[in-house]
C-alpha cells in the first residue's frame, strides 16, 4: 500500500534560501504574496486542488509576509510557523533545519510505559517559558516521570491562555520561546529518558485572530460545538481541511521529534465520512512511524465511552492508542469530596470507582442521570494500558469556579489515598503539575483577549458555566493578569506535608516501575473485589504466582478491618498511615498470617505482597 502524501502548507525554507509559499484558498480568484519589508508582491499560481503557491530565492528566516486575497486586504498565513507580532500581525518564515538533535538513540515509548505529567508552559516555572520547563526536567526525572504532556502551544491572542484558544496550529506561541527552544526541550527530555506529548486542538479554532474563513471553507454549519464553529471534516471542500490538520500532526511528530499527541475533545470531530478523520490521522501517523523507525502515540480526550476510537484499525476501529478516562476521576473525586452536583451527579458511590477499575469506563450501557439516557459500551477486548487515568488535570481543576486543587478540598491523608488509588491502578497514570507535592495555588481559567466584545462574552460565559456547580460566589476574572499569576506553581516542596507527599509519590511510582504485577496491564492481571459497606475497595494485581499484590483502600473516616479470604499469608510493602508518610501511625501488621485480619486507619491505602 502506497503511503498518502499530505501537502505541507505554509512557508517552507530550504538550505539554499529558496522558499516555497503555499496556501489553500479554493474559492478565491486571486492570491498574492506580500513581503512588507521589501514592499513587493508576488502573484501565486493555483492548482486543481485549490492550493496557491509561489517559490522565491534569497529568502531568510525571519522574513515577514502576508497573503492578499482577491486584492481585498492582507491576512496572516493559516499555516504560519511564527507570529512575532501576535495573531493579527504578519507571519514570518522559519528555518526548519536550524537545529541539530542529539537523540538518535531514542526510539520512542509505548503508552504502557508512561507515567505522564501534564504541565502548562506559562505557569509551570517562574520563567513561564520552554526554557523554564527544561530547567525542571531533573526534578521530574527524580520523581519517576517518564513522559511530559504539554498543554497547547499554538499561537493564541496575547501572552496568557490555557492554549485552547490558539488560532495558528503550526505556530509556536511567541511568548513561550523560539522553535529551537521547543526542539531543545524535546532533545533534552529524550536524553533523560522522558517522552514528550503535545496537546493539540483539532476540534475548533480560537475566535480572535481567526482569519480561516477568509481563505476557504475550513468550518461548517452542519454541526455545533461549545467553542465555536465546527471544523469541516465531511462537508464540501473538506479534503483540504483534513489534509491541513494531518500535516500539522505530522509536523510536530516528525520535525520536532515529539513522541505523541493528546487530541483535545475528539468527540467534537464531527465526521460522517466513510473514512473517519481519526482513522485517516492514525493511519498517517502509523506510516510516519514506519518511515522514521520511532514510536508515535495518539491519545484522545473523548467524552464518549466508545471503544471504537481506541480499537485497532485492523479490528474495525479508528486506531488511537489511548484515551483519557474522566470517569475514573469523577468516581474518585466525587466519593472523596462528597460533591454530587453538575456532572458529578452520576457518581458519589464507591461501587462506581470499583466499576471503573474493572471496566475502565463506569457507564457501559446503564442509564446516566446527568445525560438523561443510557450511555457507553464496555471495552472488554482492550487492555488497561490504553486508558489514561488521573485524579487531577487542567480541566477538572480549571473548570471549577475558583480553580481549586484537590489539596485544598480534602485532608492530607486523603491525598495519599488518592495517589495510591491512581498509581496502583492498572491504567496509565497522569499527574497534573504540582500534584506530587500538594500544590495549593489554584489553576483557574485565564486568557488575554484584546477584543472588548469577546472579553465580555468570555466573562459572562464562565459565570453561566459554573451555575451547575456553585450556588454563590464569583469566579476570578479570567482576563486579569493576577488570575494568571496566582496559577503559577509555588514549588513549595520543603514544608513537612509537601515533602512527605512528594516522597510518597516517588515511592509509589518506584513501586509501580519495579513490581511486575503493577506493570502488567492485561485484564487477567487485575481483580476487583465487591465493595465492602461503601468503605473498603480491594484490588488484586497479579503477574504470576511469584508476584501478586493485595491493595486495600479505606475510604472511610474510621478504622476498618478487612478479612482476606483464602489461605495466603501477606507481607506489607506500603501503608499510607505509617509515620514515615506523616500519617497517624500504622496499625496493620507487617506480616499477616493466613486467616488473619488487616486493620486500616481512616483514609488510608495498604499494599501487601502475597506469599
Amino acid at each position: 500500500m502506497t503511503a498518502t502524501i499530505y501537502i505541507q502548507p505554509g512557508a517552507v525554507l530550504n538550505a539554499n534560501g529558496v522558499c516555497r509559499f503555499r496556501v489553500w484558498a479554493p474559492l478565491r480568484n486571486k492570491v498574492s504574496l506580500l513581503l512588507p519589508e521589501q514592499n513587493v508582491t508576488h502573484e501565486m499560481q493555483r492548482d486543481a486542488d485549490g492550493y496557491w503557491s509561489v517559490t522565491l530565492p534569497n529568502i531568510k528566516a525571519g522574513t515577514l509576509y502576508y497573503y492578499i486575497l482577491d486584492d481585498e486586504g492582507k491576512r496572516p498565513d493559516p499555516a504560519s510557523r511564527h507570529q512575532p507580532e501576535g495573531v493579527h500581525g504578519p507571519s514570518a518564515v522559519t528555518d526548519p533545519n536550524d537545529f541539530t538533535f542529539t537523540d538518535d538513540q531514542w526510539k520512542g515509548m509505548d503508552l504502557e510505559q508512561m507515567i505522564i505529567y501534564e504541565l502548562h508552559t506559562g505557569t509551570f516555572s517562574p520563567e513561564g517559558t520552554l526554557q523554564g520547563i527544561i530547567s525542571r526536567l531533573p526534578a521530574l526525572q527524580e520523581l519517576g516521570i517518564t513522559a511530559i504532556e504539554i498543554m497547547p502551544v499554538a499561537q493564541f491572542p496575547g501572552s496568557r491562555n490555557w492554549g485552547y484558544d490558539g488560532v495558528y496550529p503550526f505556530a509556536l506561541q511567541n511568548s513561550y520561546g523560539s522553535i529551537n527552544d521547543l526542539k531543545k526541550l524535546v532533545d533534552a527530555a529524550h536524553n533523560m529518558g522522558i517522552a514528550v506529548i503535545l496537546d493539540v486542538v483539532y476540534n475548533h479554532q480560537g475566535p480572535e485572530g481567526n482569519y480561516f474563513n477568509d481563505y476557504g471553507p475550513y468550518f461548517t454549519d452542519k454541526y455545533k460545538t461549545p467553542w465555536g464553529q465546527a471544523i469541516n471534516y465531511d462537508d464540501a471542500w473538506s479534503d483540504g481541511v483534513r489534509s491541513f490538520y494531518i500535516a500539522n500532526a505530522l509536523m510536530w511528530l516528525d520535525e520536532f521529534h515529539i513522541d505523541g499527541l493528546r487530541l483535545d475533545a475528539v468527540h467534537a470531530y464531527w465526521d460522517s465520512s466513510a473514512l473517519h478523520f481519526v482513522q485517516e490521522l492514525t493511519t498517517a501517523v502509523h506510516e510516519l512511524e514506519q518511515r522514521c523507525g520511532k514510536k508515535k502515540i495518539l491519545i484522545g480526550e473523548l467524552d464518549l465511552n466508545n471503544p471504537r476510537y481506541i480499537t485497532p484499525v485492523a479490528n474495525g476501529g479508528y486506531g488511537l492508542q489511548g484515551q483519557w478516562i474522566d470517569e475514573f476521576h469523577h468516581a474518585l473525586h466525587s466519593h472523596l469530596t462528597g460533591e454530587t452536583n453538575g456532572y458529578y451527579e452520576d457518581f458519589g458511590k464507591l461501587e462506581l470507582l470499583a466499576r471503573s477499575y474493572a471496566d475502565a469506563y463506569v457507564y457501559t450501557g446503564q442509564y446516566s442521570a446527568h445525560r438523561k439516557r443510557k450511555f457507553g459500551l464496555a471495552p472488554e477486548h482492550l487492555p488497561y494500558s490504553q486508558f489514561v487515568a488521573f485524579i487531577q488535570n487542567h480541566d477538572q481543576v480549571g473548570n471549577r469556579m475558583l480553580g481549586e486543587r484537590l489539596s485544598t478540598l480534602v485532608p492530607f491523608e486523603a491525598l495519599k489515598l488518592a495517589a495510591a488509588a491512581l498509581l496502583l491502578s492498572p491504567f496509565v497514570p497522569l499527574l497534573f503539575m504540582g500534584e506530587e507535592y500538594g500544590e495549593k495555588n489554584p489553576f483557574p481559567f485565564f486568557a488575554s483577549f484584546e477584543d472588548p466584545e469577546l472579553v465580555s462574552a468570555v466573562r459572562e460565559g464562565r459565570k453561566k458555566e459554573f451555575a451547575a456547580f456553585h450556588a454563590a460566589g464569583e469566579a476570578p476574572d479570567p482576563m486579569a493578569p493576577g488570575t494568571f499569576d496566582a496559577a503559577k506553581l509555588s514549588w513549595d516542596t520543603k514544608t513537612p506535608e509537601n515533602a512527605t507527599l512528594l516522597a510518597c509519590y516517588r515511592y509509589l511510582i518506584g513501586l509501580r516501575k519495579t513490581r511486575p504485577a503493577l506493570k502488567y496491564h492485561e485484564r487477567n492481571g487485575s481483580k476487583v473485589h465487591p465493595v465492602i459497606n461503601e468503605r473498603l475497595l480491594v484490588l488484586e494485581r497479579e503477574y504470576d504466582a511469584q508476584d501478586a499484590l493485595l491493595i486495600v483502600l479505606n475510604f472511610s473516616k474510621e478504622q476498618e478491618a478487612y478479612h482476606p479470604a483464602g489461605l495466603k499469608a501477606y507481607h506489607k510493602l506500603f501503608d499510607s498511615a505509617h509515620l514515615q508518610w506523616n500519617g497517624p501511625g500504622a496499625i496493620a501488621q507487617d506480616d499477616v498470617p493466613a486467616g488473619g485480619v488487616i486493620t486500616l486507619q481512616p483514609l488510608s491505602a495498604i499494599v501487601y505482597e502475597m506469599k
